[in-house]
């Protein structure tokens, strides 16, 4: 791994250019996990954009119960703490749309500290050339007064060479480092994430999705690919991703199953483990 400037508050703050997102950071040396840490400070009422960062985590997790690889000194562990109040249906648009516009904003904020084009494999997976740079997994809950609150976990490899992998991510894994054999400053890279973030979520609730829609379709190498797609309940779906629903979901064409059967009705995914199929 390469050595990498320590993590600090006055540091992060130094670069730091967000209007309410980030003000408040609660820094620590090693956690179980960001999100569990977070999750307990939204439910104790902590203030809105509080982010919780960690130099390393034991039991760090990413979507579909995967663990999270997070050694120290090397990579970006982060959770960012949301409880805004909205009306019912504006809720919901804010929690559908939340995962693919928090691995828009990663995506952003990596190219804007290395130059590395990041592509997004549907919902939020962060790809350079089909390796996974990063993820971000995203939860709910309520308080002690039952206000809502969400929570954006992401993780973003940024020093790691590819011998500190463990085996069975070499193929699959990658970091900024890995692709560039640039040093990244982490404090640098969580102020230009929360920068980005801010933004985005700024223009969710300014505009609604249309633009945001607009820019992560541009952004997304699932659309216009074959796709294996593993359901919640292990069914499985092949078939051309076609778009992105209003709702933030997959639209999946599938294969036909029999010839002469006809076309089939597009499906909508909303959670799902993708898999790009080569052809």
């Amino acid at each position: 791994m390469q050595p990498s400037p320590p993590l600090t508050r006055d540091t992060i703050h130094s670069t730091l250019s967000t209007t309410w997102l980030g003000r408040r950071i609660e820094l620590f040396d090693c956690l179980p996990s960001t999100n569990r840490e977070a999750v307990q400070l939204a439910q104790a009422e902590v203030e809105h954009g509080t982010v919780v960062v960690a130099d390393s985590q034991t039991a760090g997790r990413g979507r579909l119960s995967r663990s999270w690889f997070s050694p120290p000194g090397a990579n970006l562990y982060c959770s960012i703490i949301l409880r805004t109040t909205r009306p019912p249906e504006r809720l919901t648009e804010r929690l559908s749309w939340l995962p693919l516009i928090s691995a828009l904003a990663a995506a952003e904020a990596i190219e804007q500290v290395s130059s590395i084009h990041v592509s997004v494999k549907w919902p939020n997976d962060l790809l350079i050339s089909e390796r996974k740079v990063g993820g971000i997994l995203c939860e709910s809950g309520t308080g002690m007064r039952s206000d809502p609150f969400q929570i954006i976990g992401i993780g973003i490899n940024a020093n790691v060479d590819h011998d500190d992998w463990p085996a069975d991510l070499r193929d699959s894994a990658t970091s900024i480092w890995q692709e560039r054999k640039i040093v990244v400053d982490r404090n640098r890279l969580l102020a230009q994430l929360l920068l980005e973030l801010e933004q985005c979520l700024d223009e969710l609730v300014i505009h609604g999705t249309d633009r945001i829609a607009l820019a992560y379709y541009q952004r997304c190498s699932t659309i216009g690919h074959t796709v294996r797609a593993t359901l919640g309940n292990g069914d499985i779906v092949v078939g051309l991703a076609e778009g992105i629903g209003q709702d933030g979901s997959l639209r999946v064409l599938p294969q036909a199953t029999q010839p002469g059967s006809g076309t089939p009705e597009v499906v909508h995914l909303r959670v799902a483990d993708i898999i790009h199929v080569r052809i």
